[in-house]
Parts: C-alpha cells; structure tokens; sequence
C-alpha cells in the first residue's frame, strides 16, 4: 500500500521574497559580475528558472535589489530648516540599519562592474538624486544635493570603516554640532 503525500503548498510570495533576500546577500558579498542566477537560486534551494520566472534577467534583479534597499528618502522627511541637526544626528548617533549597510555594501561591490554601474546610477538618479534635487530646489539644487549625499555617504562608510568614530562624548558633540551647520549650510546655498 502506498501513502500519497500532498505536495508542500507554494506560497510564491515567500518565495520571492526568499529570493531577493539570497540576491542582497549575494550582492553585498561579491560583486555583480561574480554572482550568477544558479548561485543566488541555489542559497534559497530552487531551480534557476524560478529565479528568472519571478525576477527576469540578472539586471532586472539586481534593480529589484537595489530598489529594495533604503535609498535615502528619509534624508527628505521632516522639516528642511533641520536637515543638517537630524541628519547628523543619525549619522553620529543613531544605531547602524541593516538594511542601510547592505545597500552600501551593494553600492561598493558594484564599481568594479560597467553593467552594475550603469543600473546603481539610474536607479540613484531615478529612486534619489532627481527627487532630493527637487527636495532642496532652486537654481543650483542638483549640486547642493550631490554636496550634502556625497558627505553624508562619506561619513557613512567612515564610521564603519573605523567601527565607529572613536571619539569622547564631548567630541561626538562637537562633530555633531560642526557636522550639522556643514550640511544646513549645503542645503540653505
């Protein structure tokens, strides 16, 4: 006698979402030429085809990467006369996201990559700088919004480079302080 055992439900959101996550892994470990569809199908446990069934191509799930990740839209939120204290705070003070350090790291891996580079930046133009452009306005807001991410990334990986910035309370303070008008006074022009 033999027993039929029902096949294990599909839940195709799972799934999908089991996958992007192994591609971020994947992505933020090594760089995009090095990862492959079989290897990123694989860490989930099923069939490449699935892969390009849920996502497309490599490029289209290395965009749904990049688009799952944080893109810096909260630099945006709140009151725009206190961009420059909040956003230094966060950057001095509040604990690391995840999800910002993965994206950063996807970020990181994909310079070395024409293909790679060439999805970071019109994802970055589409998800980020157009819309922080228009965010800080005026005549010159595309320069002043390359100014204000390009020093707030580069604080960023400062502090995770270094394990933090192994400064005194009294010093943290002050960077703050200093770190705030530096980047209120990029936004204001």
């Amino acid at each position: 006698m033999f027993c039929h055992v029902a096949p294990r439900p599909r839940n195709a959101e799972a799934t999908r979402a089991a996958i992007l996550t192994a591609a971020r892994e994947r992505f933020a470990r090594e760089s995009y030429d090095d990862v492959g569809m079989r290897d990123i199908a694989g860490d989930v446990g099923v069939d490449a085809a699935l892969v390009s069934r849920y996502f497309g191509s490599k490029e289209d799930l290395f965009t749904a990467v990049l688009d799952s990740c944080e893109n810096g839209a909260e630099l945006m939120e709140g009151d725009r006369a206190d961009f420059g204290r909040r956003v230094a705070h966060e950057a001095i003070y509040e604990a690391k996201s995840e999800s910002k350090l993965k994206g950063l790291l996807v970020l990181l891996r994909s310079v070395g990559s024409t293909k790679a580079m060439e999805l970071v930046q019109r994802t970055g133009n589409e998800r980020f700088f157009n819309p922080f452009a228009e965010w800080v306005g005026g005549p010159d807001g595309a320069v002043r919004a390359r100014l204000a991410a390009a020093f707030v990334m580069g604080m960023a990986v400062s502090r995770e480079i270094t394990g933090g910035f192994g400064l005194t309370a009294e010093e943290c303070k002050e960077m703050h302080r200093r770190m705030a008008r530096i980047l209120q006074g990029i936004i204001d022009g």
